[in-house]
């Protein structure tokens, strides 16, 4: 099961509920994953911020935490938070959409689960072309429905 919920903030205009879930799905699938629940929950900056400072005691803007409740092996279960105000900031200074840097984001948090890092520069080179290849798939997916 996978959901999204949108608390405190406006859900984009663009944001596609059934195609995002078949697209994340085939990426576990592509890893040998199976999602067994994943929640991502949209925050503003602040609300972010907050869960952060307290859950993990970094007191900095994120554009994602990802919190794993995985109990099995090969079975994802989480909740992932994002701001969708840094999205739009990072969107910005990465000189891309809105969209395409939320797909990427939430690509990220899912590749996490999967076992990708991104602390050494080798695992982040690795999650950058992971994550390159999600949104590969997302823009097939989504041209095969058009």
């Amino acid at each position: 099961m996978i959901s999204f919920h949108f608390n405190s903030i406006k859900k984009p205009t663009f944001f596609k509920s059934i195609p995002l879930k078949s697209w994340l799905k085939k990426i576990a699938q592509n890893e040998k994953f199976e999602i067994s629940e994943l929640n991502y929950v949209f925050f503003t900056d602040e609300e972010l911020l907050k869960i952060n400072i307290e859950y993990l005691n970094h007191d900095t803007y994120t554009d994602i935490i990802t919190f794993d409740n995985s109990s099995a092996n090969g079975k994802i279960e989480s909740d992932i938070f994002i701001s969708l105000e840094r999205v739009e900031a990072n969107a910005k200074k990465f000189n891309t959409t809105l969209e395409n840097e939320l797909h990427r984001v939430m690509a990220h948090g899912l590749l996490h689960l999967c076992g990708y890092k991104d602390k050494k520069k080798n695992d982040i080179e690795i999650m950058r072309k992971k994550e390159e290849a999600c949104l590969k798939l997302w823009n097939h997916l989504i041209d095969i429905q058009s």
